[in-house]
């Protein structure tokens, strides 16, 4: 039977991850409370995140970006994990 947890993303009932998705006590924070959806909904935003502000996971300044997102994405601890003010996800090229 799959591990369920209730999932901060989905605000419902989901799924767990099947380990530890990221290293320390953030890590263990989302093993906890995000589903397998919710982790695929990050990774989604994650790809936006970095495209906008030119992150490199090659960078090590880069990880302290990405940990502020993850924050406010699943736990809504600031701002770090909403899309880039102005983004248009559908590539129209912004407002006309």
């Amino acid at each position: 039977m799959a591990r369920m947890v209730q999932c901060v993303v989905l605000k419902r009932e989901a799924e767990g991850l099947e380990s530890n998705p990221y290293p320390g006590e953030l890590g263990v924070r989302i093993y906890e409370n995000v589903s397998a959806e919710g982790w695929k909904q990050w990774l989604e935003r994650l790809t936006t995140i970095m495209n906008e502000n030119g992150l490199s996971t090659a960078d090590p300044r880069s990880f302290e970006i990405i940990e502020k997102g993850m924050e406010g994405f699943f736990f809504g601890e600031g701002d770090a994990g909403d899309l880039p003010p102005g983004f248009n996800a559908g590539g129209g090229g912004g407002k006309k």
